[in-house]
């Protein structure tokens, strides 16, 4: 599948590595050692030498890790991960993310280069418990937003009793009874 060039995008190619550079920033990547890119009409082709397997999976791997160097230089990814629980609060102070999660100190994520926070607080729910956080995790490397956005999600799992914790964003938690108790059954 070949894979567009928007407008300003340009690629270039030495010692084996890709370049990628764009309206948002620059992507380099080595390439595997039987695959090659050829670029013709901005639009960009992964070629592999033989239908061996192996050659077949590098192929795949390579144009899809291309084309997200592609994206991500013209439009960047995002990753929004939402805050549930009575006390929880995210706030952006400087460029670090600081979560109070209900332990005994906030919890401080310095994001590594090319990727920035936002935070976006709702209004209380209908019993006026709790507020949900949106955290916003941005950048042009698809793999290192995927990664800050884990290590996060990492600090705080959602539990299945009370639902509380870090959640993707539409992340559906499959939630537990709890104990039943000895409510019902008489006593002698």
């Amino acid at each position: 599948m070949p894979i567009p060039l928007a407008s300003g995008v340009k690629v270039a190619q030495a010692d084996g590595a890709i370049t990628v550079n764009g309206p948002k920033g620059t992507l380099s990547w080595t390439l595997p050692e039987p695959i090659t890119v050829r670029e013709e009409n901005s639009t960009l082709f992964v070629e592999r030498p033989s239908d061996i397997k192996a050659h077949k999976a590098l192929h795949g791997l390579t144009r899809s890790l291309v084309a997200n160097m592609v994206e991500g230089v013209t439009t960047g990814f995002t990753r929004v991960l939402t805050l549930h629980g009575i006390g929880y609060r995210a706030q952006v102070q400087g460029d670090r993310l600081v979560l109070n999660l209900g332990f005994s100190h906030e919890v401080a994520v310095v994001p590594p280069q090319g990727v920035t926070f936002a935070v976006e607080t709702s209004s209380p729910n209908v019993d006026n418990q709790y507020r949900t956080a949106r955290i916003t995790i941005a950048g042009i490397d698809k793999e290192l937003v995927g990664q800050v956005t884990a290590k996060i999600r990492a600090l705080k799992k959602p539990e299945p009793y009370k639902g509380k914790g870090i959640r993707f964003e539409g992340e559906v938690v499959r939630r537990k009874a709890g104990k039943a108790g000895k409510a019902g059954k008489g006593k002698k």
